[in-house]
């Protein structure tokens, strides 16, 4: 897979790794780091060797959200990947998860600032893991800015909406434990172990059957806005298939056989 000079990529078994890498910013968005996101989510769902995807932050930063120095009109990094943004405008909200979501689960493992634009992007993620002195929250009205990034339709849908008002309407900064406290993130571990830990999540989910897991996780997303009837009825259309693949036959050989089970996508 490819990468550029603000987003690199790696493997780890059956997982990529997604680094937004630009450290001396902590990891503020730019035009090279957006190219690299959205290549990377559709370079990892079109490889079915890969069953999840982690996304963090390098230099213990996760992402202080949009370059404010190249609003201003100093100029964005990476002018040479303008071309991208002109071929498919809507690239940047993609790469920010707004308008794409990926069929493997995301997990995101957050380091230090993870704020504006960064608290956006986190909203797209699937699993959220943070080190006890993460930084959470969404600054815009501070800066006179909207959280464009999605945070006031998705926000009051993934928290209650008391918590995401306070978080939208004062701008302020929130601790790992707090973000925690209103279901924002999953996990907060030690400083410095939030890729292991989400990397951890990952094997586990690894282990599943492939079909299983991106039918389930299509089916919370699908039905999200659904009555529960229409729900159900969503639910049973997407499951059932998975019950006649050849993974769902090897997972039940495997119980039986007391093995690990090998899954083929199929």
């Amino acid at each position: 897979m490819g990468g550029t000079e603000h987003l690199t990529v790696q493997r780890e078994g059956a997982t990529v790794v997604l680094t937004l890498n630009r450290p001396e910013a902590r990891n503020a968005l730019s035009l090279p780091m957006l190219v690299g996101l959205h290549d990377g989510w559709l370079e990892a769902d079109a490889d079915d060797s890969v069953r999840s995807i982690v996304l963090t932050g390098a230099g213990g930063a996760f992402c202080s959200g949009m370059d404010l120095k190249a609003l201003a009109g100093n100029g964005m990094a990476g002018e040479e990947y303008r071309d991208r943004l002109k071929a498919d405008p809507d690239l940047h909200w993609k790469a920010m998860l707004r308008h794409h979501r990926p069929r493997k689960p995301v997990i995101a493992a957050v380091e230090g600032y993870c704020v504006a634009g960064g608290t956006e992007m986190l909203q797209g993620t699937d699993i959220r893991v943070a080190g006890e002195s993460a930084t959470f929250g969404l600054f815009e009205v501070r800066r006179g800015l909207f959280p464009i990034g999605g945070s006031t339709v998705r926000l009051p849908r993934q928290i209650p909406r008391t918590h995401a008002l306070e978080m939208l309407l004062t701008g302020r900064p929130y601790s790992a434990r707090e973000a925690a406290a209103i279901g924002l993130i999953g996990h907060v571990v030690p400083d410095g172990t939030a890729l292991d830990r989400a990397l951890e999540i990952a094997e586990r989910i690894n282990a599943c059957g492939p079909l299983a897991v991106e039918a389930v996780k299509a089916s919370v997303y699908e039905t999200a806005e659904m009555t529960e009837s229409d729900g159900l009825a969503a639910e049973l259309a997407r499951g059932r298939p998975v019950f006649d693949t050849d993974d769902a036959k090897e997972g039940a050989r495997a119980f039986a056989e007391k093995r690990p089970p090998v899954y083929k996508r199929a």
